[in-house]
């Protein structure tokens, strides 16, 4: 999950995961329902109260379910084994649970009518979209591309402490946050392109087929 969280961080918090983990694969549950899941709990958080103005709840809410999401990775390492479908859903679920946020975060700023930070969350869930498929379709043909100064992590968390200081009486803090996170994710798009077109001119051309869009 991400560069943002320190070694000793991550391994503070796998002290928290791996038994939950193990007591949930006891349990008999998959770890792609946990997926699911972690998922309904970012909609719940987002469409119940994001969209509602309840933004401190709303970053409570979808802190705790982003967490329960990070569950679905050990319990499959846990397991001995992954499946491509499991990561397949992992990746689909990321991208609805995304869609509800800056969704329920556009509905929010539209309603009260605070146009500049409406395009700002409008920015941001287009590039954090492409930045998604960027990867994606790069790794498909046969790219790195685990790069990027905004992935999603990042952004989760910038968005959530903005939730929180806005919550709480400051009210510049999420509208400044989302511009900072447009900028950033704007700037991680090209950064991803400029990372696999630099591949490309080391490795020299390809067969013409290989640049067809699969869609």
């Amino acid at each position: 999950m991400a560069k943002i969280f320190s070694g000793a961080a991550r391994v503070g918090a796998g002290r928290i995961v791996e038994p939950l983990a193990r007591g949930l694969l006891r349990l008999g549950i998959t770890p792609d329902a946990v997926t699911v899941f972690g998922t309904l709990g970012v909609l719940v958080g987002a469409i119940g109260f994001a969209a509602r103005g309840h933004l401190v709840v709303a970053a409570l809410f979808v802190a705790v379910f982003a967490l329960v999401d990070t569950l679905d990775g050990a319990m499959a390492r846990l397991r001995g084994y992954s499946t491509r479908f499991g990561a397949f859903l992992d990746s689909s679920m990321d991208r609805v649970a995304d869609a509800a946020i800056f969704g329920a975060l556009a509905y929010w700023f539209a309603s009260q009518q605070e146009p500049a930070t409406l395009v700002a969350v409008l920015i941001c869930f287009g590039a954090a979209q492409i930045t998604s498929y960027v990867k994606a379709r790069a790794q498909s043909l046969g790219f790195d591309c685990d790069v990027g100064l905004a992935e999603r992590a990042e952004r989760l968390v910038l968005i959530g402490v903005g939730a929180l200081a806005t919550g709480f009486g400051v009210g510049w803090a999420l509208p400044a946050a989302l511009w900072l996170l447009a900028a950033a994710a704007l700037f991680t798009v090209g950064q991803r392109m400029v990372h696999v077109y630099r591949q490309e001119r080391r490795a020299g051309p390809e067969p013409a087929e290989a640049e067809a869009d699969p869609r």
